[in-house]
């Protein structure tokens, strides 16, 4: 059975896709909550296991905010995210079902730390950069300047 999976998502500078066959991508933002820890055992696996869940601000005209996962203790003693960090956190996307019911699972495999962008400015009427002036500056027009233009 083969599924097509179509994501929109707002032209930024900071929100892209690294491989659209998996649907890994990363944000760049910083970091506004970090959540206590989960541990527990597996059911299926005797395992312990631990997660812990982070929020990034992505900054913009209307700043977004997106709740993520790192699965593993070694992976959160290794990242060691802190509050008000800025960084990239490269993750993927699946989802899973629970009692009748969807939930998103966001998982970062990635942290990047000092590669945080500024983000472009964009206009609220045609998503244009508002660093270039609109409309575009003419030169002006001296006297004895001939014009080809028939009005």
């Amino acid at each position: 059975m083969l599924f097509k999976l179509f994501l929109v998502i707002s032209p930024r500078e900071n929100v892209k896709i690294t491989n659209k066959n998996n649907l890994e991508m990363e944000l760049t933002g910083r970091i506004i909550a970090v959540l206590p820890a989960q541990s527990g055992v597996s059911a299926r696996t005797g395992n312990n296991w631990m997660s812990q869940d982070y929020v990034i601000e992505v900054p913009g005209q209307f700043p977004r905010k997106c709740l993520f996962r790192i699965f593993g203790e070694d992976r959160i003693k290794q990242f060691s995210i802190q509050q008000g960090e800025d960084l990239t956190v490269q993750f993927d996307i699946d989802a899973h079902e629970f009692n009748g019911r969807w939930f998103n699972d966001i998982r970062a495999y990635n942290i990047i730390r000092g590669q945080v962008q500024q983000p472009v400015q964009v206009s609220p009427v045609n998503n244009a950069n508002t660093s270039a002036p609109f409309p575009p500056a003419q030169e002006p027009i001296s006297e004895g300047a001939t014009d080809d233009l028939p009005f």
